[in-house]
């Protein structure tokens, strides 16, 4: 009997099946539990022995620093623990379009991984899953990602662009952390909460806008970010938490809202580029080293509702000149000015007050006249927010006779004044007082 062999060659790319141990879900689906093989160029297969491989498995390449790229299978829903880590060499990721679930610290410490593309199926990315991915430099966020892990980015020095959608709620705790590239971030209208640390140490941040949808804001939020030059702060939040803006050396100015009701320790601590503060109303305590170190603030008006300023809340302010109390004298807890000049000014009829407030001394705020046109009688009263000043007018020094000639409320601690009648009078000299 006559018979031929055939000699069948399979010839597999780089990319060829490797090793891979799986294990059987109830379902009768497969989890890839281990790599074994040797790394380079790997396609996970979307099946093997008619059953389809579902999920990658807790730490399944860990530590497989000759991976240089993975692709993963549509059939693919999630990404365990630890998956990738380590993976120092991975530089492509070829992800699948059902994949649901990143978990936590799935690609952390994949250095050479430097964009990474998620598919819209996306709805959970895992606390540290790309932390310490240094050379990663633009990530877009898939609209069905409500919350961003803690420190989910963090230590991605490269990074330099990030896309949120307006379905995300929260940004945990640091979740941005040591971002030091990152310049410009749009947090959008769906963001409730921004956690502790969220862009601490994000020195390239430059600008940052918080939305009013933000109630809550965990402490040292933007620490460090010394880049800083424009930040505004909502009016959603009623409090300013711990080291919030600290060591935020680049930020001229602020505007604190009139929803806030406490300011939290070290909050603007090691701000030195801030020269002038005004404090709400409404704000009805100053945490501890709350102002610390701000070497370029000049002037503070402290708000009518102040109560207490927490222990060095001034301390070493070496140019602050001037604190404006409009109300009662609040309760010192210890040191206050250390190391600096300043004195408190507080209005007529307030009390509590003595020649001291903690270690500063303090006098009689009077209301300020600045010329402000040369070709004209006007001036700006400057004096309390909200208070009354009447000018009067006199035309002879020698013979003291004052009228009142305008009765003023200072808006924002500021009214002009102009007379118009200046004209008809040879001379004429002007004065202000409370009514």
């Amino acid at each position: 009997m006559k018979f031929t062999v055939v000699l069948v060659v399979w010839l597999f790319s780089s990319i060829a099946f490797a090793q891979f141990i799986f294990v059987t879900n109830a379902d009768n689906t497969l989890s890839l539990k281990k790599y074994t093989g040797s790394g380079g160029n790997v396609l996970i297969p979307g099946t093997s022995n008619g059953r389809s491989v579902v999920s990658v498995g807790v730490a399944a390449f860990d530590e497989c620093t000759n991976l240089i790229s993975v692709t993963i299978p549509d059939s693919v829903t999630s990404i365990g623990k630890f998956a990738f880590v380590n993976c120092y060499g991975l530089a492509e990721v070829s992800m699948g379009t059902n994949v649901c679930s990143i978990a936590d610290w799935s690609f952390n410490s994949c250095y050479s991984l430097t964009n990474f593309t998620f598919p819209a199926s996306v709805t959970n990315i895992g606390g540290y899953s790309f932390a310490w991915c240094t050379n990663l430099v633009s990530v877009a966020i898939p609209r069905g990602v409500t919350v961003l892990g803690d420190s989910v980015f963090y230590n991605c020095f490269g990074l330099t662009n990030v896309t949120l959608p307006n379905t995300v709620t929260t940004i945990m705790r640091y979740a941005f952390a040591d971002c030091t590239s990152l310049v410009t971030v749009t947090v959008p209208t769906s963001v409730t909460s921004l956690g502790e640390g969220a862009f601490y140490e994000c020195g390239g941040l430059a600008s940052f806008q918080i939305p009013d949808s933000v109630t809550n804001i965990g402490n040292n939020a933007f620490q460090g970010c010394g880049s800083l030059t424009n930040v505004i702060i909502p009016s959603s939040l009623t409090g300013l938490p711990d080291s919030l803006l600290r060591f935020c050396g680049s930020l001229p100015s602020v505007t604190i809202p009139s929803s806030v009701k406490s300011i939290g320790g070290a909050a603007f601590m090691d701000c030195s580029g801030l020269t002038s503060i005004r404090i709400p109303d409404g704000v009805t305590n100053i945490g501890t080293w709350a102002f610390m170190d701000c070497t370029g603030l000049i002037d503070v008006t402290v708000g009518a509702g102040v109560l207490s300023i927490g222990e060095d809340a001034f301390t070493w302010c070496t140019s602050l000149s001037a604190l404006y109390f409009p109300s009662n004298a609040p309760a010192i807890a210890g040191s206050f000015n250390y190391f600096g000049s300043a004195v408190a000014y507080y209005l007529p009829g307030t009390t509590g007050w003595r020649p001291t407030l903690g270690d500063i001394p303090t006098q009689i705020w009077k209301p300020q006249m600045q010329i402000v046109q040369t070709n004209r009688i006007a001036f700006d009263i400057v004096w309390a927010d909200g208070t009354t000043v009447v000018v009067d007018a006199c035309t002879n020094l020698a013979n003291l006779v004052w009228s009142p000639i305008s009765t003023n409320i200072l808006t924002g601690g500021e009214a002009l004044f102009c007379d118009p009648s200046w004209l008809s009078f040879p001379a004429r000299f002007y004065r202000v007082r409370s009514p």
